[in-house]
């Protein structure tokens, strides 16, 4: 069962790899945006693990961020995602992502519990 508060956090060291010229993003060796959204997805489907039924698994349908803060190549942040509403099979996320006292991104996330077998053969 999946309850209101549940929640997860996962880190991580920046390495050129998560920068935004590796990712394409943009031209600065600076974590990029889409790197941090797939830590919050993580974050969000760690924040499930062990909740699901049996045979379940949750897709991401929806995330909103703001990338408040750059965090460069060494650096370490910390991605939270927290269970806010749980409306059938629709779980919505706050997220948040901290590097040290400074918050370098904040949003929000939908995901869906849907039959993963289904799922996999409707692709």
């Amino acid at each position: 069962m999946i309850s209101r508060g549940a929640s997860a956090s996962i880190s991580l060291i920046v390495t050129e790899q998560d920068t935004a010229i590796a990712l394409g993003s943009g031209d600065v060796a600076v974590l990029g945006t889409p790197r941090v959204v797939a830590l919050c997805e993580e974050a969000a489907v760690a924040a499930l693990d062990g909740s699901l039924p049996e045979g379940a698994t949750s897709v991401g349908t929806h995330i909103s961020i703001g990338h408040l803060a750059a965090t460069g190549v060494g650096g370490s942040v910390t991605a939270t995602a927290t269970v806010t509403d749980v409306e059938g099979k629709k779980i919505s996320f706050a997220l948040v992502v901290e590097d040290g006292d400074t918050t370098a991104a904040r949003g929000t996330h939908t995901r869906f519990i849907v039959n993963r077998h289904r799922f996999e053969q409707s692709v």
